[in-house]
């Protein structure tokens, strides 16, 4: 138990990495558009998502009340750029990896803390769960970067016309999944690398006459 601590700190922050991977695909908010006409966006601002792009708009309510309007991309639009598709396969992926890697971690750590000494199979379990981090942090932080560069070079998106949405904004920033996806890569980094750091203790054997 006592040379477990790194793999402890390993499953902490694997566990808030992970939670910080799952909620960041979930957000809306990856890329924050601000726009000059506001006739059909009201309040001059939409989140562009991976799984679709939302704005606030006036028109179909009452006058003093607001509503958010959503369009989710299809697989079908061609017009979508390869980032967001990207982000989508690769997110989900990295979530089935981490959740392995938890997997893995938890029940290493079981046998230690249960006292089964079982060098091989503990071994082998901190080091794919740690290969299992690794590769779960790296899906993220393809998509993240990838679409960081799309927002610091303010690159348009041809949207359907459906969407009520122009092809380039006036500026844009990146939203909060974006540094929230750049935690959980860093979370999940350290976890892969405490868990490959773990070493069985040797034991000496003492003869006593």
């Amino acid at each position: 138990v006592s040379t477990s601590h790194l793999q402890l700190a390993a499953l902490a922050l694997g566990t808030v990495g992970w939670i910080l991977c799952t909620v960041s695909m979930g957000t809306v908010e990856w890329r924050v558009w601000h726009l000059d006409n506001t006739t059909v966006i009201s309040s001059g601002i939409a989140w562009v998502g991976i799984w679709k792009v939302c704005f606030i708009s006036y028109l179909h309510v009452s006058p003093g009340y607001k509503e958010q309007f959503c369009h989710k991309f299809s697989g079908y639009d061609s017009s979508i750029p390869p980032e967001i598709y990207a982000a989508q396969g690769l997110l989900l992926i990295a979530m089935f990896m981490g959740l392995l890697g938890l997997t893995a971690t938890i029940f290493a750590l079981r046998n230690i803390y249960m006292g089964i000494t079982h060098k091989t199979l503990i071994t082998r379990f901190f080091l794919v769960g740690g290969c299992f981090y690794l590769l779960a942090g790296l899906c993220i932080l393809i998509p993240v970067s990838w679409n960081f560069y799309s927002v610091t070079h303010n690159q348009s998106i041809t949207f359907p016309p459906s969407y009520h949405m122009p092809s380039s904004p006036a500026a844009q920033e990146a939203g909060a999944a974006i540094p929230m996806g750049v935690v959980a890569v860093i979370l999940l980094l350290l976890s892969g690398t405490f868990s490959l750091s773990y070493r069985f203790p040797v034991t000496t054997n003492v003869i006593v006459k």
